[in-house]
């Protein structure tokens, strides 16, 4: 039965759909359910203590200030701390620069309604962030997918993809989600070349960039892009907008992200934000900046990586010995993510009915392909699951894989 409520929706509505994974972590929520489908920090390394020190230092000695409405751009002393830590990786950033987001979700959206008429096409890899493609299919985005591999997107498939003239080009470099694969140094170099080319800019999508557990850091695509073009007279003025969280360093419950562009699209970016919510939490950046200072992220991130290394050593170490060898997946260098390519007959959303009645999660993979493909795809988290439960979950996955393999395989006898 139709409500009055249908004829009002606007009608960029109808290209707004629920996230997947979103409805998955409701049907998940039994606590007798291991799930490996959320892309969920582990709380067992949220800084509790911290913040409730910074919590009452910021109430003690700046309260008024941070329990009152305050500029857009966010708290200064925060935007100037990303700008010297994006100064480590040869960036020249002031906080001019910087726009503190509620989320890296809300950087995305202000980048759609930024950027995105309705019809314009944007250059995504395949598989790419869920969370992406539901910020700007609202704006009515159309999508040019490049195909991926253990080395991120295939740049040599790219420039074809650019002569159609997509409005950006957007990419996790590092351990992405939800791939955990890693853009290798040369495509790098060859992406902010073509876009260069083109004239497209580049959204480069980091939130997972200081969780490298093995190999060596790779410059980001904001750094090369800024080494291409020289010497900028103290003003990042290039052809990448980079965004990064908090979410994944100290929690994501703040809700504290940041986008690092050009002066004139921060202040367009600005104006977004006004009309959205005036302002991310004051008394949020206060905080976040309270723990932060002194140096306590650097030797907090190594507590992270330390935790993370050891949850995805054992999930990949299970696999090998639980997976059946028809099965393949990614081994990440960091980040919080793996990818299972399941044989091209197996439907994983099929396979998740059967896994769920084991009491295991995942994500199929297919909403991570916006145009379609990657039904026989799987993402897997590890970085919330205690080891115990990685063990036990993927025994459980691996005998269902087993047992619906030798299914199929009797069925075409």
């Amino acid at each position: 039965m139709q409500t009055p409520w249908e004829y009002r929706y606007a009608h960029r509505t109808q290209k707004m759909g629920s996230s997947v994974i979103r409805e998955l972590l409701k049907l998940t929520e039994q606590p007798d359910i291991i799930s490996f489908a959320g892309g969920l920090p582990a709380p067992e390394v949220f800084p509790v203590k911290e913040f409730q020190e910074a919590c009452n230092a910021v109430l003690r000695e700046h309260g008024a200030q941070a329990l009152q409405y305050s500029t857009t751009e966010g708290y200064k002393p925060l935007r100037e701390m990303i700008a010297r830590h994006t100064a480590r990786y040869s960036v020249e950033v002031t906080a001019d620069n910087i726009l503190i987001t509620s989320g890296s979700q809300q950087a995305l959206d202000f980048i759609g309604r930024l950027f995105i008429n309705r019809g314009d096409y944007v250059v995504v890899e395949s598989p790419t962030y869920l969370g992406a493609l539901q910020a700007w299919n609202a704006y009515g985005a159309q999508y040019i997918s490049v195909r991926a591999d253990e080395n991120g997107m295939i740049v040599d498939e790219l420039e074809a993809a650019l002569r159609v003239g997509p409005k950006f080009i957007y990419i996790l470099p590092n351990f992405q989600n939800p791939s955990g694969s890693t853009l290798s140094l040369e495509r790098r170099m060859k992406l902010v070349e073509l876009a260069d080319k083109y004239g497209v800019p580049i959204i480069e999508d980091d939130p997972y960039g200081q969780l490298r557990y093995d190999g060596e850091h790779i410059p980001s695509v904001v750094s090369l892009d800024s080494e291409f073009r020289g010497p900028n007279g103290g003003h990042y003025s290039g052809n990448v907008i980079y965004l990064s969280t908090f979410s994944k360093l100290l929690a994501p419950g703040l809700r504290l992200a940041w986008v690092a562009a050009p002066p004139e699209v921060i202040r367009k970016l600005v104006m977004a934000k006004q009309a959205a919510d005036l302002h991310t939490s004051s008394f949020n950046q206060y905080v976040a900046y309270e723990v932060a200072k002194g140096g306590f992220l650097d030797e907090h991130v190594k507590v992270i990586r330390a935790t993370y290394k050891e949850r995805r050593d054992i999930m990949l170490e299970m696999m090998d010995e639980m997976f059946p060898p028809e099965v393949r997946w990614t081994r990440p260098k960091g980040g919080m993510f793996l990818w299972g390519i399941l044989p091209e007959f197996m439907d994983a959303a099929e396979v998740l009915k059967v896994a769920i009645e084991r009491k295991v999660a995942f994500v199929p993979g297919t909403a991570f392909h916006p145009n379609g493909g990657g039904a026989n795809t799987m993402r897997l988290n590890f970085s919330y699951s205690k080891p115990e439960a990685i063990r036990e979950g993927i025994t459980r996955m691996g005998t269902t894989l087993k047992e619906l393999l030798q299914k199929n395989g009797d069925g075409m006898k």
